[in-house]
């Protein structure tokens, strides 16, 4: 018995487990610049929140990822066994990117879990976890060379 079916505390519904899919299917094709795609998989009125930025409303939100996506060469997502309470979805993740402006293009891998409440089949509030060293501050020339040094001299 896996992990997940231990702790999952509410019924799969159908539609939250339908919004999941599209969810997942849709990071895994935002680098093609497929921001059209936003509006099938969340809200009107959305909330989201990562460590970098928060956003109201599918409008921000399509701003706001169509600038993060700007120069990425690639992005693909690794998504684990979700965690579903009712509407309620917490899922991991590894992101793999290639981004022009993080360590001239080489792949970044970042791990991460986004915490999701779904209603009426679409996506009213996300928040993604991660380290934001990981993603950036480690990337960056001088100053990720120091970061992975403390980071190595700490654990």
């Amino acid at each position: 018995m896996s992990t997940a079916s231990i702790i999952d505390m509410g019924n799969r519904s159908s539609s939250v487990q339908e919004t999941l899919g599209r969810f997942t299917q849709l990071f895994n094709s935002l680098c093609a610049g497929d921001m059209a795609g936003l509006s099938s998989v969340y809200s009107d009125n959305v909330r989201f929140t990562d460590p970098f930025s928060s956003v109201e409303g599918i409008d921000e939100l399509t701003e706001y990822f169509a600038g993060a996506y700007a120069n990425v060469i690639s992005c693909g997502f690794d998504f684990g066994e979700p965690v579903i309470s009712g509407e309620n979805v917490c899922i991991p993740w590894v992101m793999h990117l290639q981004h022009r402006r993080i360590r001239k293009g080489k792949p970044v891998k970042v791990d991460g879990i986004s915490q999701l409440a779904i209603r009426n089949g679409h996506v009213a509030f996300h928040r993604d976890y991660f380290d934001a060293g990981q993603l950036l501050y480690e990337n960056l020339p001088v100053m990720g060379g120091v970061i992975r040094w403390i980071r190595n001299q700490a654990g």
